[in-house]
């Protein structure tokens, strides 16, 4: 199994990275706050953490391997954790990831099943079932959840979204999580990225609003 991949970040998409490693190029899938992480990173050398499974029908002679990718091992390890809980597998466990892995942890640990629910793919029913699965195993990766990454981490999931079609649009990660944070200052009551978006682009051109 590949477990590590050292090489340059050619190309990121929504959901996924192209890694150059010397003459061969890897395909990577990634959870949003990985690619979120790696935006500002192409045409840079990185190092993801990786593990690889194999999709499709055991037996109909089709399977096709797939490699996922994290920022370091515990973020590997916390995910092995994660879809081992019945009814999330692998696809559903990345595109539940919007935010860091540490603000997950703290919520399962603090059987906080609100910010689970708000996560994609994730409702009342899967947030009770990970609490239950979960609570009290992932201590250690949730260290540090208000403290790592001090703006991302206490984004919500629509400010999160947000920041991803930002920086998706060119805007420059540093700048984009200052008009995010500027935008939901000056209009509290905002909860969607939809609304979110236009309201950064009319401050960054000096529009009051």
């Amino acid at each position: 199994m590949i477990a590590r991949i050292e090489g340059k970040l050619v190309k990121l998409d929504t959901d996924s990275a192209l890694v150059q490693v010397g003459p061969v190029g890897y395909e990577v899938m990634l959870a949003s706050y990985c690619v979120s992480a790696l935006s500002d990173k192409v045409g840079s050398d990185i190092t993801l953490c990786t593990m690889e499974y194999y999709e499709g029908t055991p037996g109909g002679g089709n399977l096709m391997p797939r490699m996922v990718g994290f920022l370091n091992a515990s973020e590997r390890n916390f995910f092995t954790k994660y879809i081992s809980v019945k009814g999330i597998g692998i696809k559903k466990g990345l595109r539940s990831l919007s935010v860091p892995i540490a603000t997950i942890a703290a919520a399962i640990e603090n059987a906080d099943d609100k910010t689970l629910m708000s996560l994609p793919s994730v409702g009342r029913r899967m947030a009770q079932q990970i609490i239950a699965e979960l609570k009290g195993k992932l201590q250690s990766f949730a260290v540090g959840a208000e403290a790592a990454r001090p703006a991302e981490a206490r984004f919500k999931p629509f400010q999160i979204e947000a920041l991803e079609i930002l920086i998706a649009w060119g805007e420059k990660r540093t700048e984009a999580i200052e008009l995010v944070e500027l935008a939901c200052q000056k209009h509290p009551d905002i909860n969607s990225a939809e609304a979110l978006v236009p309201l950064v682009y009319r401050l960054k051109q000096g529009v009051e609003v």
